[in-house]
């Protein structure tokens, strides 16, 4: 009994340090949901070229959708008409980023980690477009392929925003979709995230990674390994990647997690081979893979350059806000995950439909 309370202490305080950020995050989603006009990104993604990689680069990378829910969009957005490359660098900068997981980035790792995860997502989705536009097949060598999304209604990912909704007023429809449809997709994976990273800083001695994988190359194809299978979302990944750096694991190979876990899942890649061909799927799992690697080598040798100890500036941005500020936001996402998990239920944790080309926001 005693582990289990040390273990709900840790992670209340994780909760503390990052829940203003969190539900700020969330509402930037929101305005992001009713502003962005999604039902048009397909037009600016279509054709040859490194044009539309780029694009779909940066656009995916503030949106809020995990690595599940992001391919019912990415396929609707290749049935208007993106190209092979753009909908893989989309699948990519899409789940490793968005709004809510950079400023989660912020609260409860540092200001360097925030800044260079999306440019990180960036990079690999860069990278997977113009792998496939050099060695995938070509847009005419074969059609589009049926969507193998459009009969399954259990497939994981998220229900409630498949269907666009019909506006009464901007404002309300962002604040709803925020705090109640996007909580509803999210609050299972991110109460497991706080839980297991609880885990983490109670159970695992201090310096442990350290102490196993030297300065973190060691440690990095491990995440990989273990990233590449796991379906976990950016949001939820967060308070595990600062856990671990606090129990000595390297920023670099934090990173390789936070890249390899939300863009992967055993399910998702399945998908991915189905709609896009074998070819797109290789080609995608190898940036994926090569990518993260060399990206957490690069953070680490950042780190190393600016002479910053990763473990001195782990939360510290938390720090601007006084203490009852952080135990009313952590009470806040408390009570409105509350409130998701009851309705979902904890054995309905994701279901959607791919919903007739419309995009799906979670």
């Amino acid at each position: 009994m005693s582990l289990l309370i040390d273990i709900a202490i840790s992670a209340w305080g994780l909760l503390k340090d990052s829940a203003i950020f969190i539900l700020g995050g969330f509402l930037l989603a929101g305005v992001m949901k009713v502003f962005l006009p999604m039902d048009i990104v397909g037009r600016f993604l279509g054709g040859p070229g490194l044009r539309p990689v780029v694009r779909a680069s940066v656009i995916g990378i503030p949106l809020p959708l995990c690595s599940c829910s992001v391919l019912p969009s990415a396929m609707a957005l290749r049935k208007m008409g993106a190209s092979r490359a753009a909908t893989n660098a989309f699948l990519i900068s899409t789940p490793e980023s968005g709004v809510d997981s950079i400023s989660i980035s912020y609260a409860l790792l540092d200001p360097i980690m925030a800044i260079f995860r999306p440019i990180a997502a960036f990079i690999t989705a860069l990278t997977a477009g113009v792998l496939e536009n050099v060695f995938g097949v070509k847009e005419n060598e074969a059609e589009k392929g049926a969507d193998p999304l459009a009969d399954d209604d259990d497939y994981c990912g998220c229900s409630s925003s498949c269907e666009t909704p019909k506006p009464e007023n901007k404002f309300i429809e962002g604040i709803r979709y925020a705090f109640f449809d996007l909580m509803d997709d999210l609050a299972f994976w991110m109460v497991i995230g706080l839980l297991l990273a609880g885990v983490i800083l109670t159970v695992i001695p201090d310096n442990f990674f350290a102490g196993i994988a030297g300065e973190g190359y060691l440690a990095m194809p491990i995440m990989l390994f273990v990233g590449v299978p796991m379906y976990i979302c950016a949001t939820s990944s967060t308070p595990m990647a600062a856990a671990l750096i606090m129990k000595g694991l390297s920023p670099g190979a934090a990173l390789v997690f936070l890249l390899a876990g939300p863009a992967t899942n055993i399910g998702g890649i399945m998908i991915i081979r189905d709609f896009m061909g074998k070819r797109s799927a290789v080609l995608y799992l190898v940036s994926i893979a090569v990518c993260s690697i060399v990206l957490g080598v690069s953070l680490d040798l950042l780190y190393s350059a600016l002479d910053i100890d990763p473990m001195a500036t782990i939360g510290s941005a938390s720090d601007i806000f006084p203490d009852v500020a952080e135990t009313f936001g952590a009470v806040m996402f408390t009570l409105l995950a509350g409130r998701a998990l009851l309705k979902k239920g904890w054995g309905k944790v994701c279901n959607f439909t791919a919903g007739e080309g419309k995009i799906a926001k979670s």
